[in-house]
């Protein structure tokens, strides 16, 4: 999905690590698991320009400019996102009216990994206070993340959902705050994936670490494994409670992981609900003002696999950012199997840098569990997506056991993103499948890698897909039958993200204006 949030900020966030175990050069020890240090910043890669350019070439290039211009203009409408200096200033309050406030604390399921010390327990959260703002200035700031509608006209559910949404977004984050959490055995595991109650566990954790200026701690510490079967001992996953001490706004689950089992990564907008952030009215609105609805019935693709493999771990990472991330949870939870959660921090710097902020949570958690198996599952509309899924399976090619994409330009007419499928030319067809309704994912041998459904034809090109006026780039892999969208874009005031001036661009380098 690529989300309206999803190209605004960069993560940098310290770490406390597990003391890494002693290795013995001269032994070839299996590979270890890694706790991954905070991202450097990015810079893009400089580029060599070719004076000799041809047609395909052309599309190619200024395609790309032309797409991140669109993705832009999609993530223009958040430039404004609130950090808390700027809602305290914003409402005009002052130092002691923050004061008066109370302290709450949003707090995401984490996982942990074992390693020679034991369980290390990633705990991930952001310590902010409320303002009271008054119904009127409240229904005004709800009206800016609607297009072509306002609250005082929406239905009281729909009203009432923005404007809640809306008052946890325009929080004021508490930073040199510390944080001290509360573990017990979860009493309701054993339901998805074979995850079970441990026997232990119960213990305090004082996080060593103040929150950051934006009010986040995100960090694995060690923890006392009392009671809690070790990581290589077992395929199942246990789930401890997670509370955090003087508020009863930070309660969240912790999930222990085995070394050993496969994990799915999923994103959620347009794949498990529908969002169509694809079409910024309908994105915004789906969000703000509409009940979050599952993706047709991929909750039960989602239960079959949580019941079919008893070493699974479910793992949500969206790049929406931490202050919208309750709905998602409690969407998740309410339809989906448990697991835990990856989510847009605050830390950012600017819109270039934040592309590689997924690529930089994958790896972090696949290099945390190096044996564990992964089945990436998406959809197109997300460049990053499109980019980093590929790259995964040829960087980590023993780890990725499937990626699984929705095919939204072929499922829904809203969708003018282009795609570029590029980067699956050199994998196995049987670790990936471009998908259009959930079905598509049964009846697949998962367990050894057999993930595509060979009645999906999939007739990738190789390059961009579902461009305006049936146009690809790149050389296809031969198959009769299409995923992909065609010509299905309509030359109208509702062309989507290409417009008239997007189509008319495009035209141009198609026949050698430009």
């Amino acid at each position: 999905m690529l989300t309206f949030f999803s190209l605004a900020w960069i993560i940098a966030l310290p770490l406390i690590t597990a003391s890494p175990a002693s290795l013995n050069p001269a032994a070839a020890l299996p590979e270890q698991p890694l706790i991954t240090p905070p991202p450097s910043a990015w810079t893009p890669s400089k580029t060599i320009n070719n004076a000799k350019r041809g047609i395909v070439s052309d599309i190619d290039s200024d395609l790309s400019s032309l797409i991140a211009s669109a993705s832009s203009d999609v993530a223009a409408i958040f430039s404004d996102f609130p950090a808390g200096a700027d809602v305290k200033s914003s409402l005009g309050l002052d130092d002691s009216q923050i004061a008066a406030l109370p302290t709450q604390v949003l707090n995401l399921p984490g996982y942990a990994n074992y390693t020679e010390q034991g369980w290390n327990l990633r705990f991930r959260a952001m310590v902010y206070k409320q303002p009271d703002i008054n119904q009127s200035k409240l229904n005004d700031l709800a009206n800016g993340f609607l297009i072509g509608t306002s609250v005082q006209s929406l239905p009281a559910a729909e009203s009432s959902q923005a404007v809640n949404l809306t008052a946890e977004i325009y929080v004021v984050q508490q930073g040199n705050q510390n944080i001290t959490f509360s573990l017990t055995p979860a009493p309701t595991a054993g339901v998805d994936g074979g995850a079970v109650t441990p026997g232990g566990g119960s213990q305090i954790i004082n996080y060593p670490i103040p929150t950051t200026e934006e009010g986040d701690v995100d960090g694995f510490v060690q923890i006392n494994n009392a009671g809690l079967t070790p990581g290589n001992a077992t395929n199942q996953t246990q789930v401890l409670n997670e509370y955090v001490q003087g508020t009863d706004t930070g309660n969240a689950s912790a999930y222990l992981v085995p070394d050993q089992g496969m994990t799915v990564i999923s994103d959620i907008d347009d794949i498990l609900r529908i969002t169509q952030i694809y079409d910024p009215k309908n994105g915004l609105f789906n969000t703000f003002a509409k009940p979050f609805i599952p993706w047709m019935n991929m909750p039960e693709i989602y239960l079959n696999w949580s019941t079919s493999f008893t070493d699974l771990h479910f793992h949500y990472l969206t790049t929406t950012p931490e202050q919208a991330t309750r709905p998602y949870m409690s969407f998740i939870y309410a339809n989906y199997p448990l697991g835990s959660f990856d989510t847009r921090p605050l830390n950012f710097s600017n819109t270039a840098a934040t592309v590689s902020i997924r690529k930089y949570l994958l790896e972090r958690i696949f290099q945390t569990f190096p044996q564990r198996k992964f089945i990436l599952v998406a959809d197109t509309s997300n460049s990053d997506v499109m980019k980093d899924y590929p790259l995964m399976a040829t960087e980590y090619p023993n780890q990725v056991q499937c990626i699984f994409l929705r095919n939204t330009t072929a499922t829904d007419s809203l969708d003018h993103f282009p795609y570029d499928t590029s980067g699956f030319q050199s994998l196995n067809q049987q670790s990936y499948m471009f998908f259009l309704v959930p079905d598509d994912l049964k009846n697949l041998d998962i367990a050894n890698g057999h993930c595509y459904n060979a009645s999906i034809k999939q007739n990738l090109t190789f390059g961009y897909q579902g461009l305006p006026f049936g146009l690809s780039t790149g050389s296809g892999n031969g198959s009769s039958n299409s995923t992909s969208s065609g010509s299905s874009v309509a030359l109208s005031e509702n062309a989507g993200v290409w417009g008239w001036a997007g189509l008319a661009l495009l035209g141009s380098l198609v026949f050698g204006v430009l």
